[in-house]
């Protein structure tokens, strides 16, 4: 039978050994990731303003086309305004490196 107590040490040994530049395995991961994240922020924040962008002018085009009576034209013009506005903010921070 194996004796697995053996194999738990071994196994914790190696994980926690360092590599030769001298960073822990989680300290590489943690940094790795942190990385990433600081890179992919500024291009989460410009979807999320295109998608708001549309949400919210789009909303304003509704409510002012149900108090003027004059559907779909406000509607639309909010939808396009907010296509401009969040499409704009893409191409800025994408063409900002």
């Amino acid at each position: 039978m194996v004796d697995m107590t053996e194999f738990r040490d071994h196994a914790k040994n190696r994980s926690a050994r360092k590599s030769e530049n001298g960073e822990f395995f989680l300290e590489r991961a943690a940094k790795s990731f942190q990385e990433n994240v600081a890179r992919a922020g500024p291009m989460a924040l410009a979807s999320y303003t295109l998608i708001g962008a549309i949400l919210v002018l789009g909303g304003i085009g509704y409510a002012m086309d149900r108090w003027a009576g004059t559907s779909p034209w406000f509607l639309l013009g909010g939808l396009l305004l907010g296509l401009i506005v969040g499409f704009y903010e893409l191409a800025r921070v994408v063409w900002r490196r």
